[in-house]
């Protein structure tokens, strides 16, 4: 019999999370007590912004169970899992992000009439106007 081959990082995980949805499935089926409707409902509460306390008690030991096997099947596949020390350090950027402008060139005057501006009176971007009276 050939030695089986290791599984890549993505598989391991894709069957992690497989085993862990069938599981949370079958907990959301035990909380509703073989009631469709109820199982409807609770999966009709369930959002983004569900905290883990205001799952049904089922589900949490089902997560919590599916965590501890996890990782548990992580380090018998041979990865290695540490403590995180912290965020990542980043390097300081040797080029500048592409979306950043270059700064501006420096404004000439006009060269036609170098003693009045180009927009008329100051301010109002027209022609002046001629003097009441």
């Amino acid at each position: 019999m050939a030695p089986a081959m290791p599984k890549s990082a993505t598989e391991l995980m894709q069957e992690i999370l497989f085993a862990t949805v069938v599981d949370a499935i079958g907990a959301l089926r035990s909380s509703a007590g073989g009631l469709p409707n109820r199982m409807i409902a609770t999966l009709g509460a369930i959002h983004a912004n569900t905290a883990h306390a205001d799952l049904p008690k089922e589900l949490q030991d089902a997560i919590a169970a599916n965590v501890r096997a996890a990782f548990t099947r992580l380090l018998k596949e041979g990865y290695v899992v540490t403590q995180n020390p912290g965020p990542p350090q980043r390097a300081a950027p040797s080029n500048p992000p592409p979306h950043a402008r270059p700064p501006a060139p420096p404004r000439r005057p006009n060269p036609g009439r170098p003693d009045r501006p180009r927009s008329g009176a100051p301010g109002r971007g027209g022609k002046p106007r001629p003097p009441k009276g």
